[in-house]
C-alpha cells in the first residue's frame, strides 16, 4: 500500500524563527516542536545530524538528509512493513509568514499493511498536529485552533497505556 501523508501549518513568522524549530529537534527540553509532553519523546544516539539513528515509541529512523534551519528527512528503520521516509521542510511564503510542512511517503507491506491503517495513521495524525500546535505556540505565544484528538484516537492511546502498564 502506497502512503502519502501531509501535515502543514501557515505561520506567522519568519522562516529562521520557524527553522529553528526543527534543528530544536530531540534536544530534550529546549525541542520546541516535538510534543512530548503528549507523545513518546523523539530521541536520537546523537544531536540531530546525518547518521543520526532513533526515533519515538515503536517508530524507529535515520537522519538521512539535513540542511539546518531548512529540512530535515528521517528514513524508516521499523517498524517492520514501514518502506520510506518523513520530513520536516520550511517554506517561507514572504517576509513574516511561513508554511511548516511534514510529509510522509512510504510503502506499507506485510502486518503494516494491517497496522497502518488501523493504528499508526490516526495516531500519527494527532501527534503530528499536536507538534504543529507546538510550532505555532513557540511562534506566536498562541494556537488559533488547537488540535482535539477523536474519540479513536482516545481509545487507541487508553489501550496503549494499558498494554504498557502490564
Amino acid at each position: 500500500m502506497g502512503v502519502y501523508n501531509v501535515h502543514e501549518r501557515l505561520l506567522a513568522a519568519k522562516g529562521s524563527e520557524v527553522g529553528a524549530l526543527i534543528d530544536s529537534l530531540s534536544d530534550g527540553v529546549a525541542d520546541r516542536l516535538w510534543p512530548q509532553q503528549k507523545w513518546p519523546a523523539l530521541e536520537f544516539d546523537r544531536p540531530l545530524a546525518v547518521g543520526a539513528t532513533g526515533g519515538h515509541g515503536p517508530v524507529r529512523y535515520a537522519v538521512t538528509a539535513y540542511v539546518p534551519g531548512t529540512w530535515v528527512r528521517f528514513t524508516f528503520s521499523g517498524p517492520r512493513g514501514f518502506h520510506g521516509f518523513h520530513e520536516f521542510a520550511v517554506l517561507p511564503v514572504d517576509a513574516e509568514r511561513t508554511v511548516l510542512r511534514h510529509t510522509l511517503a512510504m510503502r506499507t507491506g506485510g502486518l503494516a499493511r494491517l497496522t497502518w491503517p488501523l493504528a499508526f495513521r490516526s495516531m500519527h495524525d494527532a501527534c503530528l498536529e499536536d507538534g504543529l500546535d507546538r510550532a505555532e505556540l513557540a511562534c506566536t505565544g498562541t494556537v488559533a485552533r488547537p488540535a482535539r484528538w477523536s474519540p479513536y484516537v482516545r481509545l487507541l492511546r487508553a489501550l496503549e497505556r494499558r498494554v504498557s502498564a502490564q
